[in-house]
């Protein structure tokens, strides 16, 4: 008998999408593809992030002054891009977009509610003052239900997608991401991302 398989959807949210505050270029046209995923019952676990920022956030361009969106600083002694502000807890750009079906879905892991650490990876934080990387627990979940494989889909390839799926090697588990259902904040970074999933054994499907 076969160990059950995860999948893993990433911050299909409304601030990544078109009109939202962190738009993705053609993140529309991923929603309904995950969503006939997510219902075709084909995964035994359906994990979904949510990213949930309180407002002020240290990764929001607004809480330093003089720098803009998408400047880099140094945090913990870390580069950190700068975003706009998004997802803000009980926001509505912080809402899973109503086309995911939720029946289907076992847990919902919400990501980057320290107001002074952002989090990328479904599994661990970004590192902190302490220059460490603290666990969601997302990992001990998955072990816990059987499941060695995880597919990961969604928001965005460069960075939320990619992180989860790095950690997720890491942590042990056999690793796909399903590149037609991602799409990145810069699309001039694929060869790139593409080079650093692999170079982690990272299968991209």
């Amino acid at each position: 008998m076969s160990s059950p398989t995860a999948l893993l959807v990433v911050d299909l949210q409304h601030d990544f999408l078109p009109g939202g505050a962190l738009a993705v270029p053609d993140g529309d046209q991923i929603v309904e593809p995950i969503a006939e995923l997510v219902a075709s019952r084909r995964f035994d676990v359906v994990v979904a992030t949510q990213d949930w920022h309180p407002a002020h956030h240290v990764s929001f361009a607004s809480a330093h002054p003089g720098r803009e969106p998408f400047d880099e600083i140094t945090l913990y002694d870390r580069p950190q891009t700068l975003w706009p502000d998004h997802c803000v807890q009980g926001q509505p750009g912080a809402e899973l977009h109503p086309s995911l079906p939720m029946a289907p879905v076992t847990a919902v892991i919400r990501k980057g509610s320290n107001p002074e650490v952002d989090s990328y990876s479904a599994f661990r934080n970004n590192w902190n003052a302490a220059g460490e990387r603290p666990p969601t627990g997302l990992a001990g979940f998955l072990r816990e239900l059987g499941v060695d494989e995880v597919w990961i889909v969604g928001l965005t390839r460069d960075f939320c997608a990619r992180w989860s799926a790095e950690d997720a090697a890491d942590a042990g588990f056999r690793v796909h991401v399903i590149w037609d259902l991602t799409r990145p904040v810069d699309p001039g970074s694929d060869r790139a991302v593409r080079r650093a999933l692999g170079d982690r054994r990272v299968i991209i499907d």
